[in-house]
């Protein structure tokens, strides 16, 4: 009976350490996997205007009256985020507070226009709600036509002088913040940045 005892123990003990390793070993696999694993940038598909292209410039009026034209040259050298919404979008909402402290945090100031279409009384309880009504918050179709926008949320990033720098539909924060490495790498997108680097495929 007791060697019986003493046979189990040291096979669980056995079975433990055995689970020990293999716990560290899918531990490692896992690191390897996300060193691989590439950054997720903003989803950009063939529509225009590209990164690198003038913006159309589409004369709008916010929230409150006042007359924007964004796309246009801007006067105080600062740079403008579009971000393209919906009140029926509920990644929009989440990603509207990044959208603002990203605005915020840029050197030297960005005008964060955001942009949506549609009857007004669809969107009063969602400019209440976000606090949009002291902002550039703005309705035009010919805005989301002129930038071909297909799905939401979808952000463009300009410089001062009306050139687009990046583009794409924006799922998370890390896609919005994409933009802004695209732009500073100097690419169309992260995606293409990453290509670059990537070694050839062997065709079999």
């Amino acid at each position: 009976m007791v060697d019986a005892l003493i046979v189990s123990n040291l096979v669980l003990w056995l079975a433990l350490v055995v689970l020990a390793a293999v716990v560290l070993a899918l531990l490692r696999q896992i690191g390897i996997l996300h060193e691989r694993i590439a950054p997720a940038g903003a989803l950009v598909g063939r529509e225009g205007p590209r990164p690198g292209e003038t913006a159309p410039v589409v004369e709008v009026e916010d929230w409150s009256g006042l007359r924007l034209r964004p796309g246009a040259p801007d006067p105080q050298g600062r740079g403008t985020l579009l971000f393209f919404v919906s009140p029926t979008c509920p990644v929009c909402k989440t990603l509207l507070p990044v959208a603002r402290a990203v605005a915020a945090a840029e050197d030297g100031g960005l005008a964060l226009v955001v942009a949506s279409d549609g009857p007004r009384e669809e969107h009063v309880e969602f400019v209440r709600a976000h606090d949009l009504a002291n902002g550039s918050y703005v309705l035009s179709t010919p805005l989301v036509l002129a930038w071909q926008v297909g799905r939401l949320p979808y952000a463009v990033l300009l410089d001062a002088g009306g050139v687009v720098r990046a583009r794409g539909l924006v799922n998370t924060r890390e896609h919005l913040e994409s933009l802004f490495e695209a732009r500073d790498r100097g690419v169309a997108s992260v995606q293409e940045y990453l290509g670059r680097d990537a070694p050839p495929r062997r065709v079999a």
